[in-house]
């Protein structure tokens, strides 16, 4: 597309195949030509709103920034559709450098270089933080630390070392305990009594192997789907920080020793709809406290339906200090209105700042 600041794509042929291998958040689409010429390779990060979707030509989505077409008539599009523009492509087919090994295609190996590298000053972060480490932790996002530690009742912010040292010592303990134990028995004990660094592997693996396409945003009942099987992500009651990334994670109880300091839980109300049938509440205009002197005279209707809109408005913060607020006040009989009008030229002189009134 023409915003898009991704490379162009230098390949042509009048029919070719795409296929796609996944490695942590990363993926690699391979464009094999079915007569003559060379495969283009392209490897794709998704940002937070990258997606692919194949629809008809006719229906492009908005933000579709690489499309591929088929030749079926009426064509349809394969779309890179990515509207917050976060993700990428690059051309070729080498993964981005300092990545770990993926969590799920590649999780032995990914266990290994975790407790292997504890020293590694990536843990002296919260655990919450670390797992975002995609050196370490290549796959796992937002959503899936926060399903993760809220299923084994980890502080998201306790110290990543302290918890990954334990998982280190209990994985000692048990190959001391069964040194003959088979590839079976420990996939079912993983099952049973999994630990971190397995609901790395097996969390998402849920999601990879749902019967429904719990991410299509454009199926309302496959989107309920993935919120239901969410437990802890943006769910009601749960509580929510801010880490030190600016990366909001989502938990159950205290957060941990590392908290950061200064800033208060909050707590994710659920969103109760309003009843139609409800009676109106009555609203009390209340004088201001700046005027004591002004007449008790109530407002006109308009004036006071204005008034509310203001009261009920969002707050886009406080006036700067000595500068007072614009309000919406009643109609003034002519004597009043020329009282006024002097006193406001008067406060203008002095202020700098504000309108004459005009008889």
């Amino acid at each position: 597309s023409a915003v898009s600041k991704n490379p162009e794509v230098p390949f042509s042929s009048e029919a070719y195949r795409i296929s796609a291998t996944s490695r942590g958040k990363e993926l690699r689409l391979t464009l094999a030509p079915l007569g003559p010429g060379e495969p283009q390779d392209l490897v794709f990060r998704f940002g937070m709103s990258g997606s692919f979707r194949l629809c008809p030509v006719a229906q492009l989505p908005r933000h579709a920034h690489l499309r591929f077409l088929t030749r079926e008539s009426p064509p349809r599009a394969l779309c890179f559709v990515d509207a917050r523009r976060f993700g990428s492509w690059r051309l070729g087919d080498a993964w981005q450098p300092g990545r770990g090994p993926c969590v799920l295609s590649e999780y032995q190996a990914f266990r290994e270089n975790v407790l292997k590298n504890l020293e590694d000053k990536a843990f002296d972060k919260p655990i919450c933080e670390a797992l975002l480490n995609q050196k370490f932790f290549n796959g796992i996002g937002n959503y899936l630390r926060a399903e993760i530690l809220y299923r084994l009742k980890i502080p998201p912010f306790e110290k990543a070392r302290t918890v990954l040292e334990a998982l280190k010592d209990q994985e000692q303990a048990r190959r001391k305990k069964n040194p003959s134990l088979t590839l079976s028995k420990k996939l079912k004990l993983m099952r049973e009594n999994p630990d971190l660094l397995e609901l790395c592997h097996t969390v998402p693996m849920e999601v990879i192997s749902a019967e429904k396409k719990l991410f299509d945003p454009d199926n309302s009942d496959n989107y309920a789907a993935f919120k239901n099987w969410l437990q802890c992500y943006l769910v009601p009651g749960m509580s929510s920080l801010r880490d030190r990334n600016g990366r909001t994670i989502w938990f159950q109880g205290e957060p941990g020793p590392m908290a950061p300091k200064g800033q208060a839980s909050r707590r994710k109300r659920a969103q109760m709809k309003a009843d139609p049938k409800a009676p109106i509440p009555k609203v009390t205009i209340h004088a201001s406290k700046r005027r004591p002197r002004a007449a008790a005279k109530p407002p006109e209707p308009a004036a006071a339906e204005e008034e509310e809109k203001v009261a009920d408005g969002p707050r886009k913060g406080r006036a700067p200090r000595g500068r007072k607020k614009a309000t919406t006040t009643p109609a003034l009989s002519k004597p009043e209105v020329l009282v006024k009008a002097r006193r406001s030229r008067r406060t203008t002189a002095r202020t700098g700042r504000g309108e004459a009134g005009s008889p």
